[in-house]
C-alpha cells in the first residue's frame, strides 16, 4: 500500500514539470526551417526558439509537418505551438503569442526567364499565384481581390510548379529569394510586410507565455536575433 501511496505522490509533485512540455511544429521552408541531420528542425526559427527554452527551463520536442497540418494542430492540440505564423488579425485571438521571430518584407517572384508586364497590384491580378493552402498569404492574396490563386500542400511544391511555369507569381521572403538558385527567379513586387511568431494553443499558461516572450525580447534587444540572421546571410527588419 505505501508503495502505490509513494507512486502516487512521486507522480503529483510531476505534474506541474510536465505542463511546461511543449510540443513545437514548423515546415520544411530552408534557410528559416528545415530537416537536421537528426531529422529534428533547424535553422533560423528553431535556433532562437531553442534559446528561449534554455533560458526559461521549457521542456519541448519538434517536428515538421505541412503547413496546414502545423497550424491546425496548434489551434487544436493542448501545449502545441507552431512557428512562424503570421500574426494577423484574423489570427490573433485563436492563438497565444511569442513575437516577433521574424519581421518579413513579402514579395511576389516570378521566373527571370518570363518576364510579367506588372507595374502594381492590379496588374498581378491578371496572373496566376500560387502559395501555400493555410499560409497568411493565401487570405491576404484573398482580401486583396487576386481571383486565380493556386494552392499546394507546402512551400516546395509551390516553387516547383512555378519553376515548371505551372503558375507566373508565388509570394515568399526577400531572404528565400535571397538563397534560392542565383538568377532563376526575380522579385516582381512588394506583397506586405508581416510579423511572424511562435503561435501556442490557447491551452498554454499566460505565466510561460510570458517567460517566453520576456526572453525572445532580451534575445532582440541584445542582438542575438540579429546575429542568429546574420550568420545565415539573410535578411532582418526590425
Amino acid at each position: 500500500m505505501w508503495r502505490n501511496i509513494l507512486t502516487w505522490m512521486v507522480f503529483s509533485i510531476a505534474l506541474p514539470a510536465s505542463a511546461e512540455h511543449l510540443t513545437i511544429s514548423t515546415e520544411e521552408y530552408p534557410p528559416y526551417n528545415s530537416r537536421g541531420a537528426n531529422g529534428q528542425p533547424t535553422g533560423v526559427y528553431m535556433d532562437q526558439l531553442k534559446i528561449i527554452f534554455e533560458r526559461t527551463g521549457v521542456d519541448y520536442d519538434a517536428t515538421i509537418l505541412p503547413w496546414a497540418r502545423a497550424i491546425a494542430s496548434a489551434e487544436s492540440e493542448p501545449m502545441h505551438c507552431v512557428v512562424a505564423a503570421a500574426r494577423t488579425p484574423q489570427r490573433e485571438n485563436l492563438f497565444k503569442w511569442v513575437s516577433p521571430v521574424h519581421t518579413d518584407r513579402n514579395i511576389l517572384v516570378a521566373l527571370k526567364e518570363r518576364p510579367l508586364d506588372v507595374k502594381n497590384i492590379d496588374d498581378a491580378k491578371a496572373y496566376t499565384i500560387g502559395t501555400q493552402r493555410n499560409d497568411y498569404t493565401e487570405a491576404l492574396l484573398k482580401s486583396k481581390g487576386f481571383p486565380r490563386v493556386d494552392l499546394s500542400a507546402d512551400f516546395d511544391k509551390t516553387l516547383s510548379k512555378l519553376a515548371a511555369g505551372r503558375i507566373d507569381m508565388m509570394p515568399m521572403s526577400e531572404s528565400v529569394l535571397k538563397n534560392l538558385v542565383p538568377g532563376q527567379f526575380v522579385e516582381v513586387m512588394v506583397l506586405a510586410w508581416q510579423n511572424l511568431g511562435m503561435a501556442c494553443n490557447l491551452s498554454v499558461p499566460d505565466s510561460l507565455i510570458g517567460k517566453m516572450q520576456a526572453a525572445l525580447d532580451d534575445l532582440i534587444k541584445d542582438g542575438t536575433q540579429r546575429r542568429i540572421y546574420e550568420k545565415y546571410g539573410l535578411v532582418i527588419h526590425q
